[in-house]
């Protein structure tokens, strides 16, 4: 069965050998047995039940819980020749019967369901009539009711046992504790289901966790070296999603908002658009992500605490899922702290509920104030041992420092003990600084013992130090009142001077942003070589036009990792571009001369064919994003004069509006279009129009509008 696997695995999908566990998975999934797969985010899951599913006769049934990842994942399958569909909310009444029929002639192999539908007695009946080869469960901890995820339809999946039971199953997930994998087991009835846990480790991604300063400058900086990659960034509110998202706009980075507050086709566009276009940035709540199979985003920033490690891991992971570098970045502080446990007291649910989420968010905190690696930390967290420190983390790169905190710490716990354990960081830092401020003088803290004692230590080195009390469990916040801090029971021995403290020494402020950046250690903006960068988007011109072409995102025509082959392997021929990874019969079959001959007509070189090298449809996608001609030219490194006169090549052929393309205000935009409609029959050159606004708006402004003109009344 494992030669027949390897056979598929070449021809279909274009790899020449399976990773990690995925040969033993699928040969005892395609041999009949049931199987709990655990394996991290761009481990290669779905190949997990697609080869078996093609193995064994009859129709796959493939449980998801999004739509969008059903409609991604179907589009690959349809690129690699599989027939493949999905079967939900999207689909006419007249497609859905259309498909059944497809489905009882054995014309599918790969049925994607979501869990909702597939537990409808009417579908279960259905499915009972046809020869089914395999139920595939995907996101399979959306069965723990502990879980991040939870789905109260999947608790009804564990029916599939006794209404199938010469059916083979196999559930798959990234993200599982022990707990977590012991309630996928009893709900889905897999006791029989053979265990496969991998590695929870994800060498390509680099993690760099930094005090929240001044978050804004900080995620420019990071963001600074990554100009023109796909990223995410997570934030913990609608609002502040909103907010950042209009704000990496105005800095010249396209990006785009999602969350559960849009309208539901909004967020469907935003998502439409991250996916197919290259670059952008999605600023969001956890609303957005886990149906997201796109294999090229290079980065994800945290400006705000996850809630647990589970999330953390889930959230980073969406990064580099083609294995190639990538950054998972966050900037947290006490206020992260003190919002996300008002939350969790606000939230409903019992109180052990409660103590667990406690716990998970406990976790997240000793990961961000960890002095050790950063990744043997967080692999621990999920049962598993890393030997050795990773060497690809903040941690390990920078050679976090502790001090000795002993004293200065006393003196923290004795200034909210003397200040009547109700007041806040900022205040108690005062008093420590000895600041003369009202609010000092009208509590009359200025009187007590603690007054300025603090003054060998900076304000920045104060806030550190009161976070990682905290974060230690040294100190609660006091979420009844207005989350000043009070003494917790476990810092008796330290104040009774029985135990001394070691705690991580932070970046000081001014070089916190070089911190930020992530420069040292983290490769993920420099996939490849300036000599390359030509031909490289070269080949990623190409791919966008075919996505175009054929309606799917440029990652379904290839990965990343696949042109990269391409490109450092130089294929001359059909037969040397087929042993490129990624490139099965199908896709050699569809796109192989064509990416053949840009890489041939390089001639070896950086220097490929001048219409592959048109910037045009990366100007549409930037103008699309909403960045400005200025910016534009910025991006691509060419004159605002060249951005003008593509952008009114665009327009020409309505590949964008006048509102899209040019950055001017609606009144003086009218302005422009009534002076070329002044006159009657043929639009006046540009050089009769400019003498009437003496400067007041680019030359270039005034092609784009002409052309917008000509082309709508086609003149």
């Amino acid at each position: 069965m494992l030669e027949q696997a390897q056979r598929v695995l070449k021809d279909v999908f274009g790899y020449d050998s399976f990773r990690g566990r995925q040969a033993a998975i699928i040969d005892c999934v395609a041999n009949g047995g049931d199987a709990l797969v655990l394996m991290p985010t761009g481990g290669g899951k779905s190949l997990c039940f697609q080869v078996p599913g093609l193995l064994r006769p009859g129709l796959t049934v493939v449980v998801s819980p999004l739509i969008a990842l059903m409609d991604d994942q179907v589009a690959t399958l349809d690129e690699l020749g599989v027939p493949a569909a999905a079967l939900n909310s999207t689909l006419t009444p007249e497609q859905q019967r259309e498909l059944a029929g497809r489905l009882r002639r054995g014309e599918v192999k790969m049925l994607y369901l979501a869990p909702e539908r597939l537990v409808q007695p009417r579908m279960l009946d259905f499915l009972r009539d046809l020869d089914i080869a395999l139920f595939a469960i995907d996101e399979a901890h959306c069965v723990s009711q502990w879980g991040h995820d939870f789905r109260p339809e999947y608790l009804q999946l564990g029916q599939l046992a006794e209404l199938f039971p010469h059916v083979p199953r196999i559930a798959l997930t990234a993200t599982a504790d022990m707990r977590t994998r012991e309630e996928i087991v009893q709900r889905l009835h897999l006791q029989g289901a053979e265990r496969f846990l991998s590695s929870f480790d994800r060498p390509n991604i680099f993690y760099r966790i930094v005090p929240k300063e001044a978050p804004r400058k900080q995620l420019m900086a990071f963001l600074g070296e990554r100009r023109g990659n796909a990223g995410i960034v997570y934030c913990l509110s609608r609002k502040k999603v909103d907010e950042t998202a209009a704000f990496l706009c105005d800095q010249g980075f396209p990006a785009l908002p999602y969350h559960a507050g849009l309208p539901a086709e909004t967020r469907a566009a935003n998502q439409h658009r991250f996916l197919n276009e290259e670059g952008l940035i999605m600023v969001a709540t956890i609303a957005f992500g886990m149906g997201i199979d796109k294999p090229n985003v290079r980065f994800v920033a945290h400006l705000d605490l996850p809630k647990s490690l589970e999330a953390y891991y889930q959230e980073t992971g969406r990064a580099g899922r083609d294995g190639l570098p990538s950054d998972a970045w966050m900037a947290y502080g006490l206020q992260d702290m003190v919002m996300l446990k008002q939350m969790l007291q606000n939230s409903e649910g019992d109180e052990r509920h409660k103590r667990i989420e406690q716990h998970k968010l406990d976790a997240m905190l000793a990961l961000c104030e960890e002095t050790r690696c950063r990744r043997q930390a967080l692999l621990a967290y999920f049962d598993e041992v890393l030997e050795q420190p990773c060497g690809h983390c903040d941690n390990c790169v920078d050679q976090v420092q502790t001090w000795d905190a002993t004293e200065p710490a006393r003196q923290a716990l004795s200034t909210v003990f003397r200040t009547g354990q109700r007041y806040g960081v900022g205040h108690l830092v005062d008093v420590l600084l000895g600041k003369d401020t009202e609010k000092v003088r009208n509590f009359g803290h200025e009187k007590l013992s603690v007054f300025g004692v603090g003054k060998g230590l900076a304000e920045a080195e104060w806030r550190s130090l009161f976070r990682q009390l905290v974060a230690r469990g040294l100190v609660d916040i006091d979420l009844e009142g207005y989350g000043g801090l009070r003494l917790s029971d476990s810092c008796r021995p330290l104040l009774r001077g029985e135990v001394t403290l070691q705690l991580r020494r932070d970046f000081k402020p001014q070089t916190s942003a070089r911190a930020a950046s992530s420069g040292a250690g983290s490769p993920a903006s420099q996939l490849v070589r300036a000599e390359e960068r030509e031909l490289w988007e070269a080949l990623r011109t190409l791919r966008r036009k075919l996505a175009e072409e054929h309606s799917v995102p440029p990652y379904v025509i290839f990965p990343d990792s696949t042109l990269l082959e391409m490109l450092r392997s130089q294929p001359v021929s059909l037969s040397d571009m087929a042993q490129v990874s990624g490139v099965g019969a199908r896709k050699l079959e569809r796109y192989g001369q064509a990416f053949l001959e840009v890489l041939n007509n390089s001639g070896g070189s950086a220097e490929a064919p001048k219409v592959v090298l048109d910037l045009r449809h990366e100007l549409v996608s930037l103008a699309r994003a909403g960045m400005t001609p200025a910016q534009i030219a910025g991006q691509l490194n060419c004159s605002e004069k060249n951005v003008y006169s593509l952008l009114a090549e665009a327009l020409g052929r309505q590949e964008l509006s006048l509102e899209q393309a040019l950055d001017l205000p609606e009144d003086l935009l009218m302005e422009v279009q009534d002076a070329f409609l002044d006159g009657e029959g043929e639009l006046p050159p540009v050089s009769a129009i400019a003498p009437l606004f003496g400067g007041r708006v680019p030359e270039g402004v005034l092609y784009c509008v002409r052309a917008a003109l000509a082309a709508e009344f086609e003149l």
